[in-house]
């Protein structure tokens, strides 16, 4: 069971004046151990080069909308890990006024060695917005100021070198584009020519306009043949009424003439109006008292000719409705074959119609394309030009540039604790030392030191506790021993204050 904390303190002191030779042993062995790593302790030298990011320079707004300047968004880690790449450390590594001699034969192992060493002693920090440093830390302060003056240069001159060469790549790269863009664009506007010339069933508009067109003429050119089949029906029912031959003498075709000339008039009225048209009831009326007297004259004719004989001669009026009928029957055979052609055009128009909707899909499909090639080739044209103007940017050091706004220093006292501070840690710890180890030892000791911890343990009550009784003797002795043990510890601390002494002023 551990010590109860209250208790803690006094067992401490206890064993501390029980072992006092020990605490001073210990006492001596840390103060003089921290002494020594102070004396071992290897220190360092850092240097470090200051650098300005320009990006505010007065190019910027001259140039907005007409260039783009190449940006750094995290300059800290962009730093870093341009300075960490083997090309800049390898330059570095190689470098004569470093390392003297010739490094140009340096072997592999030891290149590799002394690139990992640059690597690992380098440092980035951030100064600001718009500053950071560069620094390098070495056990030599010459080696420390002429590499951090080396990271610097190469820091600058490897990032002016990278924005040349994403200019460069940038513009090669636009222009490439461009020019694949070009030849989409030319080999496109082939097709199309070459379909314009092999289709030429002419648009849509004027196909519509000429199906319509046929359209017109196929309806009139049925109207007309239904015109001229009555006609003809009528000269055929004309021609039937009429007897081919006439008597020399009394006749009664003088009405004959008058009823044709009135049913022609009355089939050109139907044609255009209903049987209910009050022109077309009058001459109904007309025909029918015509047709009476005809009749009446017809049979005063044949009464005539039984009791009076006469010569028979050809019917003019007969001859002349027959050639009507056949003219008429001739020009229904044209409308009729007028018809069927009409028909077939506008079949052919069709099969027309069908190839210009085809063709109509295959055009756009190229002018589609025309058109997105021409759309992302104008804007590859003008940022071709951006790129331009950017690379010169880039080119003239204009634009987001690095400056050095401090040099390297060359360093005149080491960096992390010095001397000093490992000489009053030591004097601290020589005395702290031996209470913290036993207050260390305390709770891992299973001994029964307290009261408190026994009566927790055996869960009885302790009545009576009695106190260590000494003799004088032991009073004596023990007062011998801490007067040895103090005068010890005085000589021990004199000793290690005379030795950190004497370094600090460059004695030893």
């Amino acid at each position: 069971m551990a010590l109860p904390i209250n208790q803690l303190p006094k067992e401490i002191l206890r064993e501390v004046r029980a072992h006092k030779w020990l605490a001073c042993l210990m006492f001596s062995l840390v103060s003089f151990g921290v002494l020594a790593a102070g004396f071992l302790w290897p220190y360092k030298y850092q240097s470090e080069v200051v650098i300005f990011v320009d990006d505010r320079n007065i190019i910027q707004p001259l140039m907005e909308g007409r260039a783009v300047a190449t940006e750094v968004t995290e300059k800290i880690s962009a730093a870093r890990e341009l300075l960490a790449s083997r090309t800049v450390l390898e330059d570095i590594a190689k470098d004569d006024e470093l390392f003297g001699g010739d490094q140009t034969n340096l072997g592999p192992e030891e290149l590799e060695k002394r690139i990992n060493g640059l690597r690992s002693a380098m440092s980035v920090g951030q100064r600001g917005d718009n500053y950071f440093s560069i620094g390098y830390s070495s056990s030599s302060p010459l080696t420390a100021f002429r590499v951090a003056q080396k990271l610097g240069q190469a820091f600058i001159e490897e990032n002016a070198r990278r924005k040349r060469e994403e200019s460069r790549s940038a513009y090669d790269f636009i222009d490439k584009q461009v020019k694949s863009y070009e030849a989409q664009i030319a080999e496109v506007e082939s097709k199309m020519k070459e379909f314009l010339s092999e289709n030429v069933d002419g648009t849509e508009a004027d196909a519509n306009s000429r199906l319509s067109n046929l359209q017109s003429r196929l309806e009139l050119a049925q109207l007309e043949k239904e015109e001229l089949q009555t006609r003809a029906s009528s000269l055929q029912r004309e021609l039937n009424a009429i007897s081919p031959t006439i008597r020399q003498g009394r006749t009664v075709d003088a009405y004959r003439q008058r009823l044709d000339s009135m049913r022609e008039q009355l089939d050109s009225l139907r044609l255009r109006y209903h049987d209910t048209y009050p022109d077309i009831v009058i001459l109904r009326e007309q025909i029918q008292e015509l047709e009476k007297q005809r009749a009446q004259a017809q049979e005063e004719q044949e009464l005539a000719s039984g009791s009076s004989g006469s010569e028979s001669a050809p019917n003019p009026v007969y001859q002349q409705v027959r050639s009507e009928l056949v003219t008429t029957n001739t020009d229904v055979e044209t409308v009729e074959t007028r018809i069927r052609s009409i028909e077939r055009l506008i079949e052919e128009q069709k099969r027309r119609m069908e190839r210009i909707q085809e063709n109509k899909a295959q055009y756009s499909n190229l002018t589609r394309d025309m058109e997105v090639n021409r759309d992302i080739y104008n804007d590859l044209l003008q940022r071709r030009e951006k790129a331009r103007v950017s690379m010169h940017l880039d080119i003239e050091g204009q634009g987001l540039s690095y400056k050095i706004n401090e040099a390297a220093q060359y360093p005149t006292s080491p960096t992390g604790p010095k001397f000093s501070m490992f000489a009053l840690a030591g004097l601290f710890l020589g005395a702290v030392a031996p209470f913290g180890a036993v207050a260390g030892l305390l709770q891992i000791d299973p001994r029964i030191r307290s009261r408190e911890q026994l009566e927790e343990i055996l869960d009885i009550t302790v009545l009576e506790h009695l106190p260590e009784v000494r003799t004088p003797f032991e009073k004596r002795r023990d007062r011998r021993v801490t007067v040895a043990v103090v005068l010890m510890a005085i000589l021990v601390t004199a000793a290690y204050l005379a030795v950190a002494l004497a370094s600090v002023f460059g004695v030893i």
